[in-house]
C-alpha cells in the first residue's frame, strides 16, 4: 500500500505529558483488546436474554432498523464483545454513526472500479466446502495511494459478499495471497484503519482467514499490526505454505480443488479477469438495487435526519468514553433523540421489504 513509517520510540513520561500521543493510543488500545478475555459460553435461553437487553436499550429503534437490529445482527454484535449487553449496544450505535457518515450502501462498481482494476482485494466465483463466501486479497497488487479510495474499495468488497452470501452462511473466508509484496507495500495506517472498520463495523463475518506464502520479512510486520486485533479475530488466521505439507492440508480441508485458483495450489487456472469481474459487479450492483434498500423503507436512516443523529450520537459516544459502567437506563437515555429522528420511518419490520439473509451488516 504505502511505506511504513516506524514510529519512534517513546518515553513513559512523554507518553504521560501528551495524552493525544500515538504510543498512549497504541497502548490504550492493546489493553482494550487484551481485556475482552476468554469467550462465554451460554445457551440458547441466555443469548435470547442478551438480545432481548440490546433491545430494551434501543427502543422502538429495533424496529425501525431491521436488518441492523435483527436478532442475527444484534447476536454477531454480543459475541464479539463477549456477550457484555453495554459493550455491544454502543458498538452497533458506533456502527449506525458510521453508516450514516460513510453510506456504504451507496458505493457501486463505477466508484471503485479503478481500486479494482488489479485485483488486490475481489470476491471469488467459488465458495469453501462449507459454502462461505471467499474473498481474495493481494496486497502486492497495490495500484493506488491514497487510503481513502482504498478503504471504499475494500468497504464495497464486503457489502457486496454479505449481500450475496449463501442463506444458511453469515461468515466469509479470506484468500490473503503475497505474490509481489514486499516490504514498500507495508502502511501500519492502512493496516490499522482496514482493521478498524472490518472489527468494529462487520463483527463475525470473518470465519477464517489464511494468510497463503507470506516471505519471512512479514513476520515483523505482523507483529507490528497484531495488537490492532483482537484475540479472537487472531485466532481465526492460519498461515500456509507451498514447502510445508502439514499446512497445505488446510487448503485441501476447505476448498475444492479443482475450483481453487492455482495461485493457492488448486488446479483451477482461470485467474483474474478483470473485464468479466467487472460485468459481474455490475449485474451483482443491479440486483442489490432492486431490492429497494436505499428507499423509504431502508435500514439505513434517511439523509435528511442526518445531522439530528450524528449530534445524538457523539453525545451517546461521549458519555460513554467518560464511563463505559453506565446503567441500562443512561444507554437507553441516550438513544431517545436518535429514536426521535426515525419517526418518520417505518414502526416495525414488516414495513421494509429486506431478506434476512440480506443483512449488511
Amino acid at each position: 500500500m504505502f511505506k511504513v513509517q516506524v514510529p519512534v520510540q517513546t518515553s513513559k513520561s512523554s507518553m504521560s505529558s501528551n495524552p493525544a500521543s500515538p504510543a498512549l493510543k497504541f497502548s490504550k488500545m492493546s489493553k482494550k483488546l487484551q481485556g475482552i478475555g476468554a469467550e462465554k459460553s451460554l445457551s440458547p435461553e441466555e443469548q435470547r436474554a442478551k438480545i432481548n437487553d440490546i433491545r430494551n436499550m434501543l427502543g422502538p429503534i429495533a424496529d425501525k432498523l431491521p436488518a441492523l437490529c435483527s436478532d442475527a445482527s444484534l447476536s454477531r454484535y454480543l459475541r464479539a464483545r463477549n456477550w457484555n449487553s453495554k459493550k455491544a449496544a454502543k458498538m452497533l450505535k458506533e456502527t449506525l454513526k458510521w453508516r450514516l457518515e460513510f453510506k456504504p450502501e451507496k458505493i457501486r462498481w463505477e466508484d471503485v472500479a479503478l481500486e479494482a482494476q488489479t485485483g488486490k482485494v475481489y470476491k471469488a466465483n467459488y465458495s469453501d466446502k462449507k459454502g462461505r463466501t471467499v474473498l481474495v486479497m493481494r496486497p502486492g497488487f497495490q495500484n493506488t495511494s491514497a487510503l481513502g479510495g482504498q478503504i471504499k474499495h475494500l468497504v464495497y468488497c464486503m457489502e457486496n459478499a454479505i449481500m450475496t452470501m449463501n442463506p444458511d452462511q453469515e461468515q466469509m473466508v479470506w484468500l490473503i495471497d503475497f505474490q509481489q509484496w514486499t516490504m514498500s507495500s507495508i502502511s501500519v495506517k492502512a493496516a490499522r484503519e482496514t482493521a478498524n472498520i472490518l472489527q468494529n463495523h462487520y463483527p463475525e463475518r470473518l470465519g477464517l482467514a489464511i494468510l497463503y506464502n507470506p516471505p519471512k520479512v512479514f513476520e515483523s510486520f505482523w507483529m507490528m499490526v497484531k495488537p490492532f486485533i483482537e484475540p479472537k479475530t487472531y485466532k481465526k488466521v492460519k498461515f500456509v505454505y507451498t514447502n510445508d505439507l502439514e499446512s497445505l492440508k488446510i487448503m485441501e480441508e476447505l476448498f475444492d480443488m479443482d475450483k481453487l485458483d492455482s495461485a493457492f495450489g488448486g488446479r483451477s487456472s482461470a485467474g483474474f479477469d478483470y473485464e468479466a469481474y467487472a460485468q459481474r459487479m455490475r449485474e451483482e450492483d443491479k440486483k442489490i438495487s432492486d431490492l429497494n434498500i436505499s428507499g423509504p423503507s431502508s435500514p439505513v436512516l434517511s439523509a435528511a435526519m442526518k445531522t439530528q443523529q450524528l449530534g445524538v450520537l457523539a453525545t451517546a459516544d461521549r458519555a460513554s468514553d467518560e464511563d463505559d459502567s453506565s446503567s441500562d437506563d443512561e444507554a437507553t437515555s441516550n438513544l431517545e433523540g436518535l429514536d426521535e429522528g426515525t419517526q418518520d420511518q417505518p414502526s416495525n419490520c414488516e414495513n421494509v421489504k429486506i431478506d434476512e439473509t440480506a443483512e449488511m451488516v
